[in-house]
């Protein structure tokens, strides 16, 4: 990115939703201006320790006009993995295309609802999400506030997600990735009821065989464990109507979770070791879209016993 927009030691980078810094950090060793926009005080704090210029608050218009009349218009916005969990979405892209102005570029990263849909990721699905998007739409919300996206990469994060570049300079000429994502959610048709159509039965298959998948488990006499107590994977576990019955634990690495139990399902949350001591026949993967990261890391620990995941459908690892 640095390369490709010939940012240095005049230019300004903005994040917004920078979390600890993580990203920025790269920018402030690399000598470039840089500021983090993030509304949790506790995180920014971690930021700012860091050595990361971080302010916190919410984004949007205002947020825009303060920045900009104190450090001026942005060569660079980025805003990763944020856009769905932003309820006014409108102010929100106002804010991107003000703090970019008429020169800059804004890079959204975003899960693409083309996977979504095709890899039933209906786990994906809770309260901190409020939509769900496509190039179709992040198009259309930002071409009303003056930002025209001229590239779309694809990534394989969230299993599955787009990068998009959108700026309001006429100069930027439109590149092949635009073209070739619009023909794809042209050609599956994503703008037009049809597409969706069948995605509540194929939840249900899906409910269904992991169901099925679970009961032979118990058959057998298998001793179950679960890994990682994040959002996606306690909806699935509530959606099928797993209890504490069903698993021993599931593992995770925050300390902040552990000794709590999974809201609904009630299942104890320890570490990862606290879980390989009590010896689980088969461990469940709630982050599927990381399930070759974590079972390098249960093989490496000497978990010995099954691995699976749950989507799209139940399946040995």
């Amino acid at each position: 990115m640095r390369v490709r927009l010939s940012l240095g030691a005049q230019s300004f980078v903005v994040e917004i939703a920078s979390n600890d810094g993580y990203l920025l950090r790269n920018f402030v060793a690399a000598g470039i201006p840089c500021l983090g926009v993030e509304p949790a005080a506790n995180v920014a704090a971690s930021a700012v320790a860091a050595g990361v210029p971080t302010e916190v608050r919410f984004f949007g218009r205002e947020a825009a006009r303060d920045i900009v009349a104190r450090r001026g218009h942005a060569d660079l916005v980025i805003a990763n993995n944020v856009l769905a969990h932003v309820p006014d979405v409108v102010d929100f892209a106002a804010g991107l295309a003000h703090l970019a102005g008429p020169r800059g570029v804004v890079t959204i990263e975003a899960p693409h609802l083309l996977s979504f849909v095709d890899g039933v990721q209906f786990d994906t699905i809770y309260h901190e999400h409020y939509a769900y998007w496509s190039l179709y739409a992040v198009e259309r919300l930002l071409a009303a506030q003056g930002l025209r996206v001229f590239d779309v990469e694809k990534l394989s994060t969230h299993g599955g997600s787009l990068r998009y570049f959108a700026t309001a300079d006429a100069a930027r000429a439109d590149m092949p990735g635009v073209f070739a994502m619009r023909a794809e959610e042209a050609a599956r048709g994503i703008a037009g009821d049809a597409f969706y159509q069948g995605f509540n039965a194929r939840v249900a298959a899906v409910l269904s065989a992991f169901k099925a998948w679970l009961a032979q488990c118990r058959a057998e006499g298998l001793k179950l464990g679960a890994y990682g107590a994040a959002a996606k994977g306690n909806t699935f576990l509530n959606a099928c109507g797993v209890t504490a019955a069903d698993f021993i634990a599931v593992a995770d690495r925050n300390p902040a979770k552990q000794n709590r139990l999974l809201p609904g399902s009630a299942i104890p949350i320890v570490s990862p070791e606290a879980l390989l001591a009590m010896a689980p026949d088969v461990i469940l993967i709630l982050p599927w879209n990381l399930a070759d990261e974590i079972s390098g890391q249960l093989r490496g620990a000497g978990f010995k016993g099954r691995l699976a995941i749950a989507l799209p459908e139940p399946r040995w690892v």
